[in-house]
């Protein structure tokens, strides 16, 4: 996500932060190539243009060229501006009435509408306790129906029942009535849409929401399409107003130009993002961690939101007693893998960490991708229960079978090996009271290449926030001996 703006604005910072004064001209230049990274990533041109305006009238100023620090000052203020373009606080859902709160999702065909319906869902059901329905009323587009009803009885949550040739105003009013008879306390009402905007999408949508009265509009808008995407935002919102916009595939989005602009241009807060196509992949919206990912900053914090959202307790727990005892075998490396893969992999991981983004040609000539921690679980499960418990018993033989089973040389077997002893040890010091630091590097930060320390460890805390129950830093983390 952003990946392309945040090299672009790493390189441009990093040339102003090494320096011990600046002036109004090393400003002006560094302004450019902001512009033009804005420019490459389709950011709104009325949007870069007042952001650069507020940036310039701040980063001028007397106090900041005069200051020790003048190129992290202005790295401040651009970090601060475009938290302020992206909204400055998290906006969530708003259902605080009287049930059913009505959510009316609205968008272009294609752009995730109907999946976009089933994840929130199931974050209502899952996480907020809700009881919802979902109702399609896309009676345009073959199987749009039958669609959303697959997906809630993937998810678990109750579909209006199809009634063949019945009108979206009047599946509008059945929804209602079902809602309000049975009790559900929100109902999501996945409308249709169009290739394009048309007065028949707006009309037909017009009638929805008058009948429905929903409290919140929702626009699902494909973060890929860019500037179409913005042009939609706009005018779903002069023509239906909007409370707030699921932005959609942003994990394969590396420019960022929608994320900037869909905010300043149609003044309705970006609310959730969808970062995959898995059922539970969906984020909230938070403005100020979306700024420091953009300045290559990470995200600590919804790193480990993510790490207490997958991590299964009860294992968790089983971890921590094993590694109070000085315990951890292959299994818990298998497990260890598997919880790695349910955060987002090595690059999702990764990319949430301060600082390493701009190490991912390291990381990827290392080979530390997502096809590595597949390999490694295959190695794991080509062994035998005892061997997984019991790693001293791994002879020459037994490696080349295992190597054979899970298709990799010898020497990769070998390597995870010495990999889970390592992490054994860490375990082992940890369980003694040691703390993480000081198990991992012996109370010393590790060095990352090009010089520096790795950001964002201190202690047993990362960024501040503490370390979930049973989750430990990947295989192969950079700078890790």
């Amino acid at each position: 996500m952003f990946e392309n703006l945040t090299n672009r604005l790493t390189s441009v910072f990093d040339g102003l932060t090494g320096r011990g004064a600046i002036t109004e001209a090393d400003v002006d230049a560094a302004l450019r190539e902001v512009r033009l990274a804005l420019i490459e990533a389709d950011v709104s041109l009325p949007v870069i243009k007042d952001f650069l305006a507020k940036v310039r009238s701040r980063a001028i100023g007397a106090d900041v060229l005069r200051s020790v620090t003048p190129g992290q000052q202005i790295v401040k203020i651009v970090h601060d501006e475009l938290v302020e373009t992206l909204g400055t606080e998290s906006a969530g859902l708003s259902l605080d009435i009287t049930p059913p709160a009505v959510v009316m999702m609205v968008g272009l065909q294609g752009s995730g509408k109907t999946t976009s319906t089933a994840k929130i869902a199931l974050r209502l059901t899952g996480r907020d306790r809700k009881k919802v329905l979902m109702a399609s009323l896309d009676t345009r587009r073959p199987a749009a129906q039958e669609q959303l009803k697959i997906l809630g009885e993937q998810i678990g949550v109750a579909t209006l029942p199809i009634i063949a040739g019945q009108a979206p105003a009047d599946i509008t009013r059945r929804a209602l009535q079902a809602a309000k008879l049975s009790g559900y306390d929100v109902l999501m009402l996945d409308t249709a849409g169009r290739l394009h905007v048309d007065e028949a999408l707006m009309a037909e949508i017009a009638e929805i929401r008058n009948i429905s009265a929903p409290i919140e509009t929702l626009l699902v808008a494909d973060s890929l399409a860019g500037q179409d995407s913005i042009n939609v935002a706009k005018q779903f919102n002069e023509r239906i107003g909007l409370s707030g916009i699921v932005l959609t595939r942003i994990d394969g989005d590396g420019r960022g130009g929608a994320a900037l602009s869909m905010r300043a241009i149609t003044g309705a807060p970006i609310k959730l993002l969808g970062t995959g196509e898995k059922i539970d992949a969906l984020e909230d919206f938070h403005p100020r961690r979306i700024a420091g990912r953009i300045l290559g900053q990470g995200d600590v914090v919804s790193l480990v939101e993510k790490a207490a959202e997958t991590i299964d307790q009860e294992k968790a727990e089983a971890l921590a007693r094993k590694m109070q005892k000085g315990q951890f075998d292959l299994d818990d490396l298998a497990e260890q893998l598997r919880q790695m893969r349910r955060m987002g992999g090595m690059q999702g991981i990764m990319s949430l960490l301060p600082g390493i983004g701009r190490m991912k040609d390291q990381m990827a000539n290392a080979g530390l991708d997502d096809r590595m921690l597949k390999r490694q679980e295959a190695i794991i499960l080509s062994m035998t229960r005892e061997e997984r418990r019991n790693p001293d018993v791994l002879n020459g033989s037994r490696r080349k079978r295992i190597a054979s089973g899970s298709g990799v040389e010898v020497s990769e077997v070998n390597k995870l090996l010495k990999m889970h002893r390592q992490m054994a040890d860490v375990m082992k010091k940890m369980g003694k009271g040691k703390g993480l630091m000081n198990a991992l590097f012996g109370g010393s930060m590790p060095r990352m290449p090009g010089g520096g320390t790795l950001p964002g460890l201190g202690g047993q805390a990362m960024g501040g926030q503490a370390l979930p129950p049973g989750f430990t830093l990947p295989p192969g983390f950079p700078g890790k001996k």
